[in-house]
């Protein structure tokens, strides 16, 4: 053969054999990174006390929530998927910075104890890092629409927080004029524009600002943060007229039907801008529900089949319905039941948009692997804490829970005051309403899980201790009052 026949016939055989040879397997991250070279849109929704068992796809049988279904059936639930704490501003804080509430003090302060209060001189340290000012690093447009609930005074407020726009209310709608409270002030950026807020119209309100939103940013990557003010923490929710009166469970359920209806027009909003294979959605709730007095009653919400009310440590107060959604890159249908935390959201994000974490440490994990469903993906969690206030009162590893023995606390859901109370034990994977304390056949177990409770202890603090990782929330002198003023 020819030396030019025999080189080309060489070079061919090569080119062949690339082409034929198998492709190396690109990873589910690579695949969720590498559209046309721009970072997901992300959109975190937020309902405010809403329980475990309020909605169709986690088992609610009295709440119609077609919407919810159908984001369920084509995205991704999270069955343990647990907030960091049982009320919203510490719970709140953890999404914004990816923190335990204790490590960026905003867990408990002399003035307002459990959550803030209006015209508080606290609030989110301006030094800490907040998803939005994360994601602002890749030139995210950002928006909250909704309750903040993490300072009210002006270097608290969103807008100073990382946000290009704020439109909602400053903390919870149940904070009314009173105890020298301002009326509930409705703010625009920095502005009170409606006082006291009209809360029938929040829901309804909330949504038509962010559909807005999406469409005059479907061209460019935004982030927008959706946290309801329902169905709250008033007895009686509020709704539009629209679904006044139409849910079979009063005005609880006719705020979690008009909340199930704010998340269609979402979903069909992204979809008819041509953007729903960019945006990543995340549904899920700031704590479980508080119950009523009497417990089996609906009217304040279900966490079933978990245990234990909202406002505590018990599973129904911190383990909170999520559902995912992102076409092409959540698998559909499905469900994961490894451990993950509000914490994640903002290492997640930022693993998304390619972009560094804050300087300060913090605690929760990208966790993108296990939201686009990869094979072998697995919580990363060694351990998770759960505190009331300042105590730590339960440490969980893999399926185990373990409430800590203590000789005093303020709340618990299971530990009577004065009477011995000894370690309580729950698998919480296989005994979903925790009713057997196995503490007693598992002594190893509860011996790793104490050694873990003072590894917290130790960077997180506890009762009357400070934890070498802790960190102060802001403070101003003389706050004074959101309040509308005169045109």
């Amino acid at each position: 053969m020819p030396m030019k026949i025999l080189l080309r016939f060489c070079l061919y055989s090569v080119l062949l054999s690339l082409v034929l040879q198998p492709r190396p397997t690109i990873s589910a991250e690579e695949t969720a990174s590498s559209k046309d070279g721009a970072p997901p849109n992300i959109i975190l929704i937020v309902c405010d006390n809403l329980g475990y068992g309020d909605i169709e796809p986690f088992g609610s049988q009295l709440h119609r929530t077609p919407c919810l279904n159908r984001m369920a059936n084509e995205g991704r639930k999270f069955t343990h998927c647990c907030v960091t704490a049982g009320v919203c501003t510490p719970s709140r804080a953890s999404f914004m910075t990816g923190c335990y509430s204790q490590r960026v003090g905003m867990h408990d302060n002399p003035r307002d104890g459990l959550v803030l209060r209006p015209v508080s001189p606290y609030g989110l340290h301006p030094e800490e890092t907040t998803i939005a000012e994360t994601l602002k690093q890749a030139e995210y447009k950002t928006a909250i629409i909704g309750k903040w609930h993490l300072g009210d005074q002006p270097s608290f407020l969103p807008t100073a927080q990382g946000f290009d726009y704020f439109f909602g209310i400053p903390y919870s709608d149940d904070m009314t004029a009173r105890d020298n409270w301002p009326p509930l002030p409705l703010m625009h950026n920095e502005s009170v524009i409606e006082a006291p807020a009209d809360r029938d119209t929040l829901t309804k309100r909330y949504t038509e600002r962010a559909t807005e939103f999406i469409r005059q940013h479907s061209e460019e990557p935004f982030f927008l943060y959706l946290p309801h003010a329902m169905p709250g923490s008033t007895p009686h929710p509020y709704s539009s007229a629209d679904f006044q009166g139409k849910s079979r469970n009063g005005p609880w359920g006719d705020s979690i039907e008009e909340l199930d209806w704010s998340v269609g027009e979402i979903l069909d909003t992204i979809k008819a801008e041509g953007i729903a294979e960019q945006t990543l959605v995340i549904w899920t709730s700031d704590n479980g529900a508080p119950l009523a007095k009497e417990i089996e009653s609906p009217t304040r919400g279900s966490n079933q089949p978990l245990p234990g009310r909202g406002y505590t440590t018990a599973e129904g107060a911190f383990r909170v319905p999520t559902l995912m959604w992102w076409p092409s890159h959540v698998p559909a249908g499905t469900e994961c039941d490894e451990l993950v935390t509000c914490m994640d959201i903002l290492p997640t994000a930022a693993a998304l948009a390619d972009t560094g974490l804050p300087a300060r440490p913090i605690d929760g994990h990208n966790i993108l692997p296990l939201i686009l469903g990869e094979s072998g993906a697995q919580s990363p969690y060694e351990a998770f804490y759960y505190y009331h206030q300042d105590q730590l009162q339960a440490v969980r590893k893999g399926p185990w829970k373990l409430f800590v023995p203590l000789t005093s606390f303020s709340r618990h859901p299971y530990f009577k005051k004065g009477k011995e109370n000894t370690p309580i034990l729950f698998n919480v994977q296989t005994d979903i309403a925790c009713e057997h304390n196995v503490a007693e056949p598992h002594p190893e177990i509860v011996k790793q899980l104490l050694r873990l409770a003072e590894v917290a202890r130790v960077d997180l603090g506890d009762t009357d201790r400070k934890g070498a990782g802790q960190r102060t929330a802001g403070h101003v002198e003389n706050p004074t009052p959101r309040v509308k003023t005169a045109p």
